[in-house]
């Protein structure tokens, strides 16, 4: 059996709405493209098909990779949660690095919706990782690449 992949309910909707819009917008304009491009004559020196049709792969694998993603998706509305102190999946997390005094926040979200300039990282993550199940107050170590970070939890937001 295949693992649900946990997913916020923004990052769903993000998901859906590339895949509405490669299936109603990208993919007619590529077949059109395809088309025009036939009624040029020799499809072997066509740059104009060959362009048209290695978009059109490029579509059909990530319409198939997004309907993938979204079926075996597990869909976690931190709103519907009853505010805590426990960093959970989707939750938005204040911590402070214990050796510097720097501040950060981040939200913990799924693989696909990641994005640390944002402020978003995955559950995968070490930080995330090692924050997951911990309260306010507490303290964690994570393992990066340049050492062993401890980071104080400052405020867990559930929004």
């Amino acid at each position: 059996m295949m693992q649900k992949n946990p997913m916020t309910v923004e990052g769903e909707k993000a998901l859906r709405q590339e895949l509405d819009s490669l299936k109603t917008s990208k993919r007619p304009a590529i077949i059109e493209a395809i088309a025009t491009a036939r009624e040029h004559g020799d499809l072997k020196e066509n740059a104009e098909y060959h362009a048209a049709r290695e978009q059109q792969s490029f579509v059909e694998g990530r319409i198939q990779d997004i309907e993938g993603k979204l079926s075996h998706s597990q869909v976690i509305d931190i709103s519907q949660m009853p505010a805590g102190h426990r960093v959970v999946f989707g939750c938005t997390v204040v911590i402070i690095n214990v050796q510097t005094d720097e501040i950060s926040k981040y939200r913990i979200v799924g693989d696909d919706e990641a994005d640390v300039n944002a402020g978003k990282i995955s559950y995968l993550s070490p930080i995330a990782k090692a924050l997951i199940g911990k309260e306010v107050g507490d303290v964690v170590q994570v393992i990066t690449p340049s050492g062993e970070v401890e980071y104080e939890i400052d405020k867990v937001d559930y929004i």
